[in-house]
Parts: C-alpha cells; structure tokens; sequence
C-alpha cells in the first residue's frame, strides 16, 4: 500500500487556509482536480441532451461518465445509477415513490444509528399512508446497532428496511450484511445510506445485497450531487415514477429537471481522485478504487486508534461509543463544558470541529444532551498525525 498523506495534502488548495479541519461531518474539502473539472465544464457549450450537435453531445457524454464512474464506485451497472442534487433529494424522491404501494398496517425498519435525513422521508411517508415505522436500537455503551434485533423487528408487513453502512456521529459500521439477510426473509426492499462510508471503505453492491444504496459525492470531496444505484436496474421499471417525462425509462424515472452538468463532470473528476489515493493502485478504475479505499481505509484505521486512545487517557474526556467496525469519526464531551464551547474554544486554536447539542438524532438516543452535547470529530484524507497531536494537546489543555 502507498497511501502517501503529504502527497495528498498538496492536491488540496483549500487547506492553505492554516486551519486544522475536522469538520468531516460537513464533507471533505475539494481536490484541485475536482474544482477544475467543474470549471472547465462551466466555460465549455453545454446544451441540453437530445440534439445532434456537439453541445448537446456533450452534455449526453457527462451523464453517462457520470453513471460509470458512480457505478464503478460501488460495484454496479451504469443503468442502475440515478443522479441528483442531494442524496436527502433522491431518497425522499424514491420513498415516495415506493409508499405509493403501501398500505395501513405496512411497515418500514429505520435505525436510530442514522442521521435524520435518512429517517424523516420513511417517517413522513408512513405517516402518510397509515403504515408503522419500527426502530433498532443503539447499544448506549458502544454505539453498535446489534443485528439480531432485525429478527424481530421484521415482519410480513414490513415493505422496507433503511440501515446507514457507517455513521456519520460515531463512526459505527453495524453489521448490515445480516441486517440485509433478516430483511430478504420477510421480502423487504433494503435501502442502505453508504454516505459515510463511501470515502472509507470499498464498496461493493452485488455482494453487499442491498436493493439500493445512496451515496453523496460532497462527502468524499465532490460536487453538490447525490445518487441512487440500484443493485437491479429493472427494479427502477417497477417503481412509480417522477419524471416530467411520461416515456422516461431506467435512471431517469427518477431524475426531475436538467442535471447540473458541471457538477456532474466534477463526479466524475472525484471518484478519479478516490481510484489515485494509492500511488501503487492499477488496472481499471474499479480496481484502483477498491485498492486506494483500502488504502485508506488501513490508514485512517491507524490514525483514529491513536486519536481514540489519547482522548481516552484524558481524565475530563468522555469519548462516546467503542464499536468494533469504524470509520475515522468519533464524538467526545468534557467534563463540565458545553460541546458548544469547546468547539468554540478549538476554532480559537485553529481547529474545526462541529458541536451537536444532543437533543436529536443519534446523540439524544445516547442521552448526550444530558451532559451537555457532544462534539464531533470526522477524519478526512488529507489528515495526518500532526493534527491529531494538535487537537490532543489542545483538549489536554482544557481543563
């Protein structure tokens, strides 16, 4: 492996700012490469698909390089890729379509390891129909979500099963293949969120077994895009569609409106950079990303056990959640201070961090909010043992 973190850092302008950003929570920052695609896109002509001359051409060829690389990110066909403004976009788009099938007494299986853009469209859409919305639980001491409560929790009645592949807030990476086999028993379509997992870990959706999985490219340092990949495109012909387009087939059942075409060719440009982490990676893209994901995935690996190590041996330092499979996020609360201002207190040491106040989502299922918040921490590609020694030394001089 030759995950070179310096190298990394130099593809990334923004980080000239002097700040030390743990910010991952909001999406890495943008790779050089990404923002000159969408540049050069935006001053290129660029009509609308469907003509035959060059602009519309185009236009037609960003789209479909859009879908491979999308596709070769997580193991699938191009056919299977819906693409859109935002994953919270394409998932309400799809739940709605869906729950136009359900019925009173249907249900759907949400987690509370997930953040709320992935639970608020099942909760609103069944609430919608009458149908019940059923709920996994986290484990309050390590933040995994145990699989064996699916047993239960499913049903004949159940019509979906929603389960994020990491989360964002603790960085647990549950057991979903089981998740996934509880679900098939019962029939249940399964819609796994691969948000935060997606600039960790390699994909893969054909052995994964989900029915769908979202991915959003802001958070691997991409473009304001979001998509759908099916693991059967022919289920996207069995869905109710929502395109202006009355004879719309495949991805486009659920794409409504132009795309975003430099935004799209930036797509593209990013999931470039996720396949060159390693310098050692070849072969095909698809093959040098799941080389490169693992590169990182076993580099990031050693940074976050050293993070998750020093807070521990902090007295004031309460790290949130021990689980087993991680991805590099963690969140902690100090003794005595709200989350607020410690993230306050890290911006005036050059330091980003988010602070949640724990009266929502994954937090306030953990009763963070009883201890004052948490703050966040999210890892990014470009961080490296400096900063985390910067940001021990800093909570180690909170007292």
């Amino acid at each position: 492996m030759a995950f070179d973190v310096a190298r990394i850092r130099g593809l990334f302008p923004a980080l000239g700012d002097g700040w030390i950003h743990f910010d991952g929570a909001a999406g890495m920052l943008v790779p050089e490469q990404v923002a000159s695609a969408v540049s050069t896109a935006m001053r290129a002509p660029v009509s609308g698909p469907g003509g035959a001359f060059p602009a519309s051409q185009r236009a037609e060829s960003i789209v479909t390089a859009a879908r491979r690389a999308v596709a070769d990110l997580v193991g699938a066909d191009p056919a299977s890729v819906v693409l859109g403004p935002s994953a919270p976009v394409l998932l309400r788009r799809l739940v709605d379509a869906l729950a136009e099938r359900w019925t009173i007494g249907d249900e759907v299986v949400v987690s509370r390891l997930d953040e709320e853009a992935n639970i608020a469209p099942w909760r609103r859409a069944a609430k919608r129909v009458g149908a019940v919305v059923r709920w996994s639980e986290i484990d309050i001491e390590t933040c995994e979500l145990p699989a064996w409560q699916y047993e239960n929790l499913v049903s004949a009645r159940t019509k979906a099963v929603s389960v994020t592949l990491a989360s964002g807030s603790v960085g647990t990476r549950p057991d979903v293949p089981t998740v996934i086999e509880f679900a098939k028993r019962v029939g249940a379509l399964v819609v796994v969120d691969a948000t935060y997992a997606a600039p960790f870990v390699p994909l893969d959706l054909q052995e994964l077994g989900a029915d769908v999985m979202v991915v959003s490219a802001p958070s691997w340092g991409g473009p304001a895009v979001g998509a759908l990949v099916f693991r059967d495109p022919e289920l996207l012909e069995r869905i109710s569609s929502v395109s202006l387009d009355p004879t719309a087939t495949g991805p486009a059942r659920l794409e409504l409106g132009p795309h975003a075409y430099p935004l799209l060719a930036g797509v593209v440009a990013s999931i470039d950079y996720l396949a060159g982490l390693d310098d050692a990676a070849t072969g095909s893209r698809r093959e040098r990303l799941v080389t490169s994901l693992g590169s990182a995935k076993s580099y990031h690996a050693g940074l976050l056990a050293q993070l998750s190590t020093e807070l521990r041996s902090l007295r004031h330092i309460m790290v949130i959640g021990d689980a087993m499979r991680r991805i590099p996020a963690l969140a902690f609360a100090v003794a005595g201070a709200k989350a607020s201002q410690v993230a306050e207190y890290l911006a005036s040491q050059g330091l980003c961090a988010f602070a949640d106040d724990g009266t929502s989502g994954v937090f306030a299922s953990l009763g963070v909010g009883e201890v004052g918040g948490a703050v966040r921490i999210g890892l990014a590609h470009y961080s490296n043992v400096f900063e985390i020694n910067q940001l021990v030394r800093v909570l180690e001089e909170l007292r």
